[in-house]
């Protein structure tokens, strides 16, 4: 009988906690709370991306070794689960686990093309696993410092979005630098501090990078263009500043920062960050190894802000500029959730160039921009309301002789905010091939991609 009125009790007290509105994202929090007040809790969250895509592959792609000059996937761009609570005043735990990129094709990477086995069952895994603790708190104002497997980092809001709360269908992931290159899906185990003071947002880090070696890929060739080192590995640098012109943000979590408010708040921020490391990467120059610093660094100003809070039509924009040092020569391909396995026609220099992929990656300049609008609230009836947006990324990369553009357009149909939607996206990018100058890229072709998503998020 105890144990009966035991989960009546625990049941009847998280219904409860279930209706409590969050601050930002209309969503009804599953916790439980430790004291009267609230102040202490533990809270569940999941988000799960669905994709169905139809993609006009880049020339040369092979899916298990066929032919394909396009392809339609199915896939889980993104399943997640969060468990994080305030465990005292002071003490405060965060940790997130699940997976990503899981298509047909992502348990065979491309240089596993000889029928050699391979295990779909092990894509999950802990993505942040962090304790902090506060040393100070007087009103909105607060210090903390931390530790742990964390995506905490410097460079910009992107390199750290919360990503049930993207606007468009995907984060720029150039952004995310050295994603599973020495990172483990853009996390490290870092130490660092984060605050409000003011107006004035930080958070400064000190990263210890996981070796190349360790990110399942076999590492690149030493030759004469900079990959990322095995030898005389160096800890990481990194901060972020943020003056917050109108409201300050959520700080609940650390990292994971909203893509949009859907007109909750009144936001307008300027930021600049930065990521520096020693040695970072490597390449070869006649018979000698030369070692390169890495050293990336932005400036942006980000807007998220009601239009009409009557009708609750909102606003949402960003532009930021990237400096991009990963060492001479840097170019890195990447295909989100890539749909091929290989290519016919490789590129010299570059590899994984199959799919939906292009040079996301390189040392360099990116200008990146993104603006979109909510319509008003009920536009569709008890069906929720539309977001149209619209997303570039310009680069300028050293190996490339065209600056690089890559467009996005696209509409979230809002049916319970960002809890549940649905996202059509078109992406539109260029393809290359090897330039009559040696070691560079020329542009000559465009391909593009339809992808719906449908999220849930509680």
């Amino acid at each position: 009988m105890k144990k009966v009125l035991s989960v009546i009790l625990f049941s009847s007290s998280m219904a409860i906690a279930q209706v409590k509105p969050s601050d930002d994202n209309t969503k009804s929090d599953i916790r439980y709370n430790l004291n009267e007040s609230g102040s202490h809790y533990v809270k569940v969250t999941f988000t799960n991306q669905a994709w169905f895509r139809f993609n006009d592959n880049n020339p040369g792609t092979t899916v298990l070794s066929d032919p394909k000059s396009s392809t339609f996937d199915i896939g889980l761009r993104r399943t997640r689960i969060q468990l994080f609570g305030q465990i005292t005043d002071r003490i405060f735990f965060y940790t997130q686990y699940g997976m990503n990129n899981f298509n047909k094709t992502s348990a065979f990477p491309s240089y596993n093309t000889t029928g050699t086995p391979s295990q779909r069952k092990v894509a999950a895994f802990f993505h942040d696993a962090v304790g902090e603790y506060e040393v100070q708190r007087k009103g909105t104002n607060f210090i903390r410092f931390g530790g742990g497997l964390t995506i905490v980092n410097g460079l910009s809001r992107f390199s750290q979005p919360s990503i049930g709360t993207i606007m468009t269908m995907d984060v720029p992931v150039f952004a995310q630098a050295t994603v599973d290159q020495t990172d483990q899906f853009s996390r490290k185990l870092s130490v660092y501090s984060r605050g409000q003071i003011g107006k004035f947002n930080y958070r400064v880090g000190l990263a210890d990078p996981f070796p190349i070696e360790t990110n399942g890929a076999t590492p690149p060739t030493l030759n004469q263009n900079s990959v990322f080192s095995q030898r005389k590995n160096h800890k990481q640098f990194e901060a972020l500043f943020i003056y917050n012109i109108f409201d300050t943000e959520d700080n609940t979590t650390p990292g994971y920062m909203t893509g949009t408010y859907l007109g909750k708040r009144k936001v307008l921020n300027i930021e600049a960050g930065i990521i520096s490391q020693k040695n970072a990467t490597w390449r070869k120059e006649a018979v000698d190894t030369l070692y390169g610093n890495m050293t990336l660094w932005s400036v942006a100003a980000y807007m998220d802000m009601p239009v009409n809070k009557v009708k609750g039509t909102a606003v949402s924009a960003y532009l930021g500029y990237f400096d991009t040092n990963y060492g001479k020569g840097y170019l890195r391909y990447n295909g989100i959730m890539n749909p091929a396995t290989g290519t016919s026609q490789p590129i010299a220099g570059v590899s994984r160039t199959q799919g939906n992929a292009y040079p996301m990656f390189g040392t360099g300049s990116v200008v990146y921009a993104q603006a979109g609008y909510k319509l008003k609230d009920g536009l569709l009836g008890s069906q929720g309301t539309l977001m149209p947006y619209a997303s570039l990324q310009h680069a300028d990369y050293e190996r490339l002789r065209d600056g690089m553009n890559v467009f996005n357009l696209g509409v979230n149909w809002l049916i319970k905010g960002n809890n549940g939607k649905m996202t059509l996206n078109y992406e539109n990018r260029p393809v290359y091939r090897n330039s009559t100058v040696a070691n560079e890229l020329d542009k000559y072709a465009r391909r593009g991609s339809w992808t719906l998503q449908y999220q849930i998020s509680i």
